[in-house]
């Protein structure tokens, strides 16, 4: 795996994938604060928790040169959220893992940056870190996130689905979908989508 810790700055065709900055918390605080954007967590964030969690995912940058990248739409410097790669704490039958993983405020939806932002974030992963494969989950009710994954050519590993062990028993987002992408489905789908 590369060790190099300076921080990775990714680019697409329409969006960068970068370290924080503080103008960066106002927009990330008004996106977690919106019950539409978290309909799929179990409860919107404070600003506090909000800055924590940007602090966070800098400090991991900081520190191993990748990780949430805050996400801008290149032209315009709008930040619109973060997409990256997150290694989770929880105890599940797939662990350790590396995620992909993506939260974009409400406009910013259905122009495919999602899409976009983690295909980028993936092939920084397969190509640049070595690594064998990433997992993404969700909630089994938000389809829209399911959808990204099939698009990033990942595929439901429904053996894997699983309760949250965060969550109590009988929370309506406990069960999660696992979705997986190993380093060599990665290189076909992108054969596939030149």
């Amino acid at each position: 795996m590369n060790t190099d810790a300076s921080p990775i700055v990714l680019r697409t065709e329409r969006l960068t994938l970068r370290p924080w900055q503080p103008s960066d918390l106002a927009p990330f605080a008004e996106l977690n604060a919106d019950p539409q954007v978290m309909e799929h967590f179990p409860a919107t964030l404070t600003r506090q928790e909000s800055d924590a969690f940007a602090a966070a995912s800098d400090e991991l940058i900081s520190r191993q040169g990748w990780g949430r990248w805050a996400l801008e739409v290149t032209a315009t410097g709008e930040f619109i959220g973060f997409t990256g790669l997150h290694r989770p704490v929880f105890e599940a039958a797939f662990m350790p893992a590396v995620e992909i993983a993506w939260r974009l405020r409400r406009a910013a939806w259905g122009h495919g940056y999602a899409t976009e932002a983690a295909g980028a974030a993936l092939g920084h992963a397969f190509d640049r870190l070595g690594l064998d494969e990433v997992v993404s989950f969700t909630a089994t009710v938000n389809l829209r996130s399911s959808a990204v994954m099939r698009r990033l050519g990942m595929t439901h590993d429904a053996a894997g689905d699983f309760d949250h062990p965060v969550l109590p028993p009988g929370h309506r987002l406990r069960r999660h979908v696992l979705y997986r992408l190993s380093a060599s489905d990665w290189r076909r789908h992108a054969d596939q989508a030149v």
